[in-house]
């Protein structure tokens, strides 16, 4: 059997799974049930042949959790309100939607590419050296983010929706660990894992200080093209190392994968045995997860 690198998200009142070519999301609606919809999706990486190409894969597979991303979480807020909407409101949420994504976009390029980027300016009046202003630069993004994320944890619907990301990491978790997925052993797990998404942005923002450092430029506006045309390289390079981290457990990795875990102390939270409940339900939809286990024991797992 071939290992399922079972991924997911949070969602609103929800988690999403993805194993293969099908998806889940799972969300638990304000009557308190549980709706569970699994949807087949062919992933791009696969379409184009490339999921044994280095790099160029992650940079497909990064594309696809967008994608993904968005689809489940507008998905999400569907459930968000308990009276009947009508087609005329549902065009108005989209609209919100759309547009809390576009600003979301522009704050990010203004927080974590602009004004990292302006302050390290100063250091130019004293060095004209590249790799120290990406060093410095990208010193002040991470700090940035770190800062950005530290500010919306603390926002009581997001502190909620951090709870979800736990509940997720913690049922990948118990069921990488070969424990039977009920709910009372899933608290018990870490809410910390390897591959999330978190610990990718984080080497994101640390491996765009190595490739940013090459960069020598004659113009500003050549500078920022060579940046935006590096982004999707970065993506690959990075999607390897967590790729690599999930699949091996060394001192290496063990070490490598801290920055990621300090963030995520952050991007999750604590969840409650419902929330597990509701993490279990999406695994269950992508994966057999007893079948998995056993075939793990029987070591008949293939990577």
């Amino acid at each position: 059997m071939k290992r399922a690198m079972i991924g997911g998200q949070a969602l609103f009142e929800g988690v999403m799974m993805k194993n293969k070519d099908v998806y889940s999301t799972a969300i638990r609606k304000p009557d308190g049930e549980i709706e569970v919809k699994t949807t087949d999706y062919v992933a791009l990486v696969e379409r184009l042949k490339l999921s044994k190409v280095p790099i160029l894969r992650g940079i497909f597979i990064f594309i696809d959790s967008m994608i993904i991303g968005m689809k489940t979480l507008t998905y999400s807020t569907e459930f968000m309100e308990e009276e009947e909407v009508t087609e005329q409101s549902k065009a108005k949420e989209g609209i919100i939607i759309a547009g809390s994504l576009l600003f979301s976009f522009a704050l990010a390029l203004i927080l974590f590419l602009a004004l990292p980027n302006l302050a390290a300016e100063f250091i130019k009046k004293f060095t004209d050296n590249n790799a120290v202003f990406a060093l410095v630069e990208g010193v002040l993004r991470l700090v940035v983010f770190f800062i950005y994320v530290w500010a919306i944890s603390n926002m009581k619907e997001i502190k909620r929706f951090f709870q979800y990301h736990g509940a997720e990491h913690k049922a990948i978790n118990c069921l990488e660990c070969g424990d039977p997925l009920t709910p009372e052993n899933v608290i018990k797990h870490s809410r910390f894992h390897k591959r999330c998404g978190t610990t990718f942005v984080v080497w994101v923002l640390i491996i765009s200080i190595i490739f940013f450092a090459f960069i020598n430029a004659d113009s500003k506006v050549l500078e920022l093209l060579y940046r935006f045309l590096l982004i999707p390289v970065i993506a690959g390079v990075s999607y390897e190392f967590i790729r690599y981290a999930g699949l091996h457990n060394n001192t290496c990795v063990r070490i490598f994968s801290v920055p990621g875990f300090l963030v995520q102390r952050l991007t999750t939270r604590e969840p409650d045995i419902k929330m597990a409940e509701v993490a279990i339900k999406s695994v269950e939809a992508v994966l057999d997860w007893k079948e998995y286990q056993e075939a793990m024991r029987n070591n008949e797992i293939e990577d």
